[in-house]
């Protein structure tokens, strides 16, 4: 409970208090930046560095996770998230061209399951939902897709809707 006075006015915080608001802040950043994969990181430790090429996914549903951020942050940044969606993308079905749609606000990702996919297979899916808003419409991408690992890199494959 903050600590007021008489008139009801908040007064200074302790310093103990502020102490642990300061521990709480830092345990549980504002919602603005947490990561849109949800894991409940901020984005600067969780897909972030996935983006940025600093390191790259340990399994198929962190890549899925890391897919799905780069969608739902492409209107921050377009051609980044369009060069990180090629660049993981299998060579084998990557398209020629990706173009991210207009007007779509991700809005939540469920990770419905997994198969395979661990830090030690060469393959693997992960079945989700993609929660999205267009054009004033609440709408659900559901699919299940397919990742291989080669040469230590994941890649999408392709997927099932």
């Amino acid at each position: 409970m903050l600590p007021v006075d008489g008139s009801g006015a908040i007064r200074e915080i302790p310093q103990r208090s502020a102490g642990i608001l300061d521990s709480v802040s830092r345990r549980y950043p504002p919602l603005a930046d947490l990561c849109p994969c949800g894991r409940g990181e901020p984005y600067e430790n969780c897909c972030a560095p996935l983006h940025r090429g600093d390191r790259t996914a340990p399994t198929a549903e962190a890549l899925m996770r890391s897919r799905y951020t780069a969608f739902a942050r492409a209107h921050r940044d377009p051609g980044g998230a369009a060069q990180y969606l090629t660049a993981t993308w299998h060579a084998s079905t990557r398209p020629a061209r990706l173009d991210l749609p207009d007007g779509v606000e991700w809005t939540g990702l469920d990770i419905v399951g997994t198969s395979r996919g661990g830090p030690f297979d060469s393959d693997g899916t992960v079945t989700f939902a993609a929660h999205f808003r267009q054009g004033g419409v609440d709408g659900v991408q559901r699919e299940v897709s397919r990742f291989v690992r080669e040469d230590g890199r994941w890649s999408y494959v392709d997927g099932d809707l």
